[in-house]
């Protein structure tokens, strides 16, 4: 007999909504009334379908069928009475809201945004760093209005473009909106509630002078690029210190007007040897070391980063839904499994690549085998069935071994 302690009285996917606990789900479907015309296909019923499809990389509502079928007996488990027919889940997609989902993402960043900045082993250049960029999801329907002029060959594509905010510790958003992807990126400045003392970075696509302004006003410091546009005047020169890096060219102080206000704000010219080019980062904060403000900047690819990995391992290539409100519930889904995924990666001891653990739960979802252990130690099961000679059995009907 097998005395493997791999093997687990739940499948995966159970082990990972236990992350999500239902009251929080049935609180906050209250909250925004999401359930008062549904007799059935409650919120919960709702979010666990779409995450096990965001899980598992169903393409379509006929193929999400088609599983959940084949795995009827098994539904119990994620506390669903029934598997959802297309038809119900193409209106819920249409018609609950997809702020029920969001604010159920709020909830649970919440809850692990504490264990995620403790366990993190990234190191910021600065404290309460926060990252802000936008990511384009391009639509193959003209859902929401596309960005840029219609091409020659034909008509553009629509698209809906995603403004992040992410804290630097925690890697995961900590605020998100939505706009259509003709939207520009600096509207969602005004959104952002940061903290006195905090930096937030961002590309020069953000460029707004009187918000700069404001953050100077209430001690709140940036750093981003210059656009090679830019009008200003030189106000003081700066000496450099004998430890900067000769990679700084220039560190000034520059004057912008902008609607009748003079703003003044600190230039650096940086060389970028790697890359063979020059950047001009422009920054609010004069204490800080030149060096330390190119510093700033390089760290905001890790918002980059972050994007890559949710479009990697949860494609958002193939909707579950026409409309916008699907599209959106969909990509809080992919948002909501993919701050799970990262907690359970700081738990477990053994170090996985974000990408191959998902690759391996996601052939696991519906096997019963423990999670933790499973993670920590892969081949411990082959080394178990392999190491060891078969255990003998006296034949019933003869006193003759069998194996």
């Amino acid at each position: 007999m097998n005395k493997s302690t791999h093997f687990s009285g739940t499948p995966i996917i159970k082990q990972i909504l236990k992350y999500i606990p239902q009251v929080d789900i049935n609180r906050t479907a209250e909250r925004y009334s999401s359930d008062r015309y549904y007799k059935k296909f409650k919120t919960y019923d709702h979010l666990v379908t779409m995450l096990f499809a965001t899980m598992s990389g169903v393409s379509s509502l006929r193929e999400l069928s088609t599983v959940f079928l084949a795995f009827e007996g098994r539904m119990n488990h994620l506390n669903l009475k029934y598997f959802p027919k297309r038809s119900t889940l193409s209106d819920a997609n249409k018609k609950r809201t997809s702020e029920v989902f969001g604010a159920i993402y709020a909830k649970l960043y919440k809850r692990y945004a504490p264990f995620l900045s403790d366990s993190s082993l990234l190191k910021p250049p600065v404290k309460n760093l926060q990252i802000v960029d936008s990511s384009t999801i391009s639509l193959f329907s003209d859902i929401l209005k596309g960005v840029g002029r219609n091409p020659l060959t034909g008509k553009k594509k629509g698209g809906i473009k995603m403004h992040t905010m992410i804290n630097a510790l925690e890697d995961v958003p900590c605020l998100i909106r939505f706009t259509d992807a003709a939207t520009h990126d600096h509207t969602f400045l005004k959104d952002l509630a940061l903290k006195k003392y905090s930096f937030v970075v961002f590309d020069k696509a953000y460029n707004d002078y009187l918000q700069y302004l404001q953050w100077t006003l209430d001690d709140i410091y940036f750093v981003t690029r210059q656009k090679d546009n830019a009008v200003y005047k030189t106000i003081k020169e700066f000496d450099l210190a004998d430890k900067t890096s000769n990679a700084v060219l220039k560190d000034e102080l520059i004057a912008v007007k902008k609607d009748d206000k003079t703003i003044e704000i600190r230039r650096v010219a940086y060389w970028d040897a790697e890359k063979n080019k020059v950047y001009e980062f422009i920054t609010n904060n004069l204490a800080i070391s030149p060096d330390k403000v190119a510093a700033i900047y390089k760290h905001r690819w890790q918002i980059e980063t972050m994007f890559k990995r949710l479009k990697q391992n949860f494609p958002l290539k193939y909707f579950l839904g026409d409309n916008q409100n699907a599209i959106e519930i969909q990509i809080w889904s992919a948002l909501i499994i993919q701050l799970i995924m990262l907690v359970i990666q700081r738990k477990v001891k053994r170090k996985w690549a974000y990408s191959n653990m998902i690759g391996v739960m996601r052939f696991h979802l519906l096997t019963y085998i423990n999670l933790f252990k499973f993670l920590e130690n892969p081949n411990k099961q082959w080394w178990e069935l392999t190491s060891r000679p078969p255990e003998i059995q006296l034949d019933l009907f003869g006193d003759t071994p069998c194996y």
